[in-house]
C-alpha cells in the first residue's frame, strides 16, 4: 500500500554513495517523506536554494569539501532548516564540531533508518510544552523576548538569530522558569528520544545558546547550571 507524500516533509539527502541515498529514500518514502537528493556539497547547497527541503541529511565527507563546511553555508542560507549530520566517524571532537557550527543532530554509520527517521520527524515535529506559560505568544525577561508564535528572539531590542533547536531549547527552558530540568526531560521534550550522546549534544547546544543571548556567556544569567541534574532558566520578570 502506497504512502500519501507529505509536501510539508521534504528531505534532502546529501552523501556521495548512492547506495546509501537509494536506503535512506527507501526508508524516508515509507514514511511518507518527500525525498530530494544531492551527491556533492554544490549539489546540495543548489538543492537547498531550489527545492527548499524542510530537514536536511548531510554527510561529513564529500567530494568536494567537507560536511561542516557546507552546514556553515547551509546555516547562511537557512538559519532555522534542522540539519542532522552523518558520518563513520564516532569521535566526540566531530560531533562537537557539528552541533558548533549549526547542526541540530548527529549520527553515525552504519545508518539505522528507522531510528534515523524517528529522528527526523521529531526534529519536524513543533515542541509541546507541558507548562501552561507555554500557549502565551510572548516570554519577556529582562532585555530577552521570546516571541513564540513568530519564532523569533530578541535580546535587547536587536533580533538573535537562532537555529530551529536552539529556539525549541531556548522556549522550553523559558517556559519552564525557575523549574530544574533535567538533562533526560530537556531530551525527550526537545529531541523526543533517547540515544548514547545526549549530554554532549544538549551542552553543546546549551553553550551555543549562552553565547547569543548572555552578556557573558561565562557567568550565565539567564541559563544556569545545576550540578549532576541539568538546567534551570531565571524566573526574573522585567521590572
Amino acid at each position: 500500500m502506497a504512502v500519501a507524500v507529505d509536501s510539508s516533509r521534504k528531505v534532502l539527502v546529501v552523501d556521495p554513495d548512492a547506495q546509501t541515498r537509494r536506503e535512506i529514500k527507501g526508508a524516508c518514502e515509507q514514511d511518507g517523506y518527500q525525498v530530494v537528493e544531492a551527491d556533492t556539497g554544490s549539489e546540495a547547497l543548489r538543492q537547498v536554494e531550489h527545492s527548499r527541503p524542510n530537514i536536511v541529511l548531510l554527510e561529513v565527507t564529500l567530494p568536494d569539501g567537507a560536511g561542516f563546511d557546507i552546514c556553515r553555508e547551509l546555516r547562511k542560507m537557512d538559519p532555522v532548516v534542522p540539519v542532522i549530520m552523518m558520518s563513520s566517524r564516532s569521535d566526540e571532537i566531530d560531533v562537537v564540531v557539528a552541533l558548533e557550527i549549526g547542526a541540530d543532530d548527529y549520527v553515525t554509520k552504519p545508518l539505522r533508518l528507522r531510528e534515523l527517521v524517528a529522528r527526523m520527524t521529531a526534529h519536524l515535529r513543533r515542541s509541546r510544552f507541558e507548562s501552561a506559560e507555554a500557549m502565551r505568544s510572548r516570554l519577556e525577561f529582562r532585555e530577552l523576548v521570546i516571541d513564540i508564535n513568530e519564532r523569533r528572539t530578541y535580546k535587547s531590542g536587536k533580533e538573535v538569530e537562532l537555529t530551529h533547536t536552539e529556539f525549541d531549547l531556548l522556549t522550553f527552558l523559558a517556559s519552564n522558569a525557575g523549574k530544574v530540568l533535567s538533562r533526560e526531560k530537556i531530551l525527550n521534550s526537545i529531541w523526543g528520544y533517547e540515544y548514547p550522546i545526549e549530554t554532549r549534544v544538549i551542552d553543546v547546544h546549551i553553550r551555543n545558546l549562552r553565547r547569543k543571548i548572555e552578556s557573558q556567556p561565562s557567568r550565565p544569567y539567564y541559563i544556569l547550571a545545576v550540578p549532576g541534574i541539568g538546567y534551570r532558566f531565571t524566573n526574573a520578570r522585567p521590572a
